[in-house]
């Protein structure tokens, strides 16, 4: 039973990598400095940062270890996350970027809803 567990543990951390690296690359086509960096092939981690203006940055890393969510203004943590409550939080982004459709000087729109 644990190793059927810790198999699908281990796929879910790839799937959340693999979704990770397309969010990457749809929010730099987008105009916004995004990055989402592995640690070697196996994608077994990930650490992913998006910069969405006026200082406003949101890191989300994936491991075996855990999952955290920290959103950042001005050098300042307005908002940490961990587990599934991250993973919720980067739906959320996700529907977002989906949803909008604007040029890159509309950083303010693209921003989470409050």
């Amino acid at each position: 039973m644990f190793l059927r567990l810790a198999q699908q543990h281990r796929q879910f951390v790839q799937d959340l990598v693999m979704n990770l690296q397309a969010l990457a690359i749809v929010l730099e086509r987008r105009g916004y400095p995004a990055s989402c960096y592995t640690c070697g092939d196996q994608m077994n981690s990930a650490s992913f940062m998006v910069s969405l203006g006026e200082n406003h940055l949101i890191r989300f890393l994936v491991s075996d270890y855990g999952i955290t969510w920290t959103e950042m203004r001005d050098d300042r943590e307005l908002m940490k996350l961990e587990g599934a409550e991250a993973v919720n939080q980067l739906q959320e982004l996700a529907n977002i970027v989906k949803n909008f459709v604007g040029t890159p000087k509309n950083h303010k729109t693209l921003a989470k809803r409050t």
